[in-house]
C-alpha cells in the first residue's frame, strides 16, 4: 500500500481496527446538530442530518429472507458520530460541478481560483438524466471517482470536508437503530411508503424526499437510487470479523472494480433494498462507452447509481484530506 492509500485508510477509519466488547445494538447521542450547508455565492444548499455514534450488528441473520452469503457473518461494529445527507445528492447540486459554464451562471460573481482548479468530468456524450427528470431528482451515472471529485469541488466551494460514507456508516445510518430487514420492519409490503422500487417507480427516479424517512430523518435510504460507499466490494469481507468486534471498518479500495453500492434502486425488486444488501460496481456499466480507455467519470449504463454525502464529526488533517481527494484515477479497460 502506498502512502496516499495508507492516509486514505487512516482518515476513513480514524483508527485501525480495535477490539470492542460485543453487546446489543446501541447508540450514544452526539451533541452535534443537523444543519443546512449553503454553497457561498449561489442559491444552492443541502441538508445534513446528525447521526449519533454507536454500536450495531452489521450484516443479516441467516434467517432473513432473500439474504445473500456476503451479508454474513453478522458482527458488532462501532461507528463514530457523523453527519449524513438528508437526501441523495440531486442534479441541482451536482450539475454545477459537471459544467463550469453552468456553475458560473448559478454563481453571484466569479468562481474562485481554488474552485476553478478542481478537475471536472468529461462532458457526457448522452443525457445522463436518461430522460427521468432533473430538478430535485438524484444525480446518477457517475463513477466512484467522479463522486469523490464532486466532494472535492464542495470542499473548494464551502471549506467543509465531505466524503462518501463507509459501508459500515451507510448500513448503520440506514438501519437507524432497527435490526430488521428494512428500517421499518421485516415485511416488504410496507416498502411503498418508504421507497421507490421496481413495483412502484415506473422504472425511473423520483424527486428526493417524496417518501417517508427512516427514524433518523434520512430519506430514500431504501430505493430511488443505489448509493456509492468508500469500500472495495469483497464478498467474504465480513469473515475477518468473526472473532472480534471492530471500530469504523473500511475495505480500502485497491482495485477499480468492484466498489460497494448500497440501498437498491428504482430498478430493483424489494430484497435488493434491504439494509444489509451489498452490491458491487461492474465494468459492464461502461459497455457502450466508445472511449479507449473507458471514461473515469461516467457509467453510461448505470442510471440507477447515485451518491449521498457524509461529514465526519472529527475531520481529518489537511494532508489526509489531500490524500483522499487527490488520488489518481485507476485507468479503466
Amino acid at each position: 500500500m502506498n502512502i496516499s492509500k495508507l492516509s486514505f485508510s487512516l482518515f476513513l477509519t480514524g483508527l485501525t481496527y480495535c477490539t470492542l466488547t460485543p453487546n446489543s445494538a446501541s447508540s450514544q447521542q452526539s451533541n452535534k446538530e443537523s444543519y443546512t450547508q449553503e454553497i457561498a455565492g449561489t442559491q444552492l444548499k443541502f441538508d445534513m442530518v446528525a447521526i449519533p455514534g454507536g454500536e450495531f450488528i452489521m450484516g443479516s441473520p441467516a434467517s432473513e429472507q432473500e439474504r445473500d452469503e456476503d451479508e454474513g457473518p453478522q458482527h458488532p461494529v462501532r461507528v463514530d458520530p457523523f453527519w449524513m445527507g438528508k437526501y441523495e445528492v440531486t442534479w441541482d447540486i451536482f450539475e454545477p460541478f459537471v459544467y463550469k459554464d453552468y456553475e458560473i451562471t448559478q454563481s453571484n460573481g466569479t468562481v474562485s481560483a481554488e474552485v476553478d482548479a478542481v478537475a471536472r468530468p468529461t462532458k457526457p456524450y448522452l443525457d445522463m438524466t436518461f430522460g427521468m427528470g432533473k430538478e430535485n431528482h438524484p444525480a446518477v451515472g457517475m463513477t466512484q471517482y467522479a463522486a469523490i471529485q464532486f466532494c472535492k469541488w464542495l470542499y473548494a466551494r464551502t471549506g467543509v470536508f465531505y466524503r462518501l460514507p463507509t459501508e459500515a456508516e451507510w448500513e448503520y445510518a440506514s438501519r437507524a437503530g432497527a435490526t430488521t430487514a428494512y428500517a421499518f420492519g421485516d415485511d416488504a409490503s410496507g416498502l411503498d411508503a418508504y421507497a421507490w422500487h421496481r413495483a412502484n417507480s415506473k422504472e425511473e427516479t423520483h424527486p428526493v424526499g417524496s417518501k417517508k424517512p427512516n427514524a433518523w430523518g434520512l430519506y430514500d435510504m431504501h430505493g430511488n437510487v443505489a448509493e456509492w460507499t468508500a469500500d472495495q466490494y469483497i464478498p467474504d469481507y465480513y469473515k475477518k470479523f468473526q472473532s472480534k468486534a471492530t471500530s469504523n471498518p473500511v475495505a480500502t479500495p485497491t482495485e477499480l472494480y468492484p466498489h460497494v453500492i448500497r440501498g437498491g434502486s428504482f430498478e430493483d425488486e424489494a430484497p435488493a433494498l434491504r439494509s444489509a444488501n451489498r452490491e458491487g460496481s461492474d465494468p459492464n456499466w461502461k459497455r457502450i462507452d466508445p472511449q479507449i480507455p473507458k471514461s473515469n467519470w461516467w457509467f453510461p449504463e448505470a442510471p440507477f447509481v447515485g451518491l449521498r454525502l457524509v461529514r465526519p464529526v472529527n475531520p481529518p488533517s489537511e494532508a489526509e484530506i489531500n490524500a483522499y481527494y487527490n488520488q489518481e484515477p485507476t485507468p479503466d479497460y
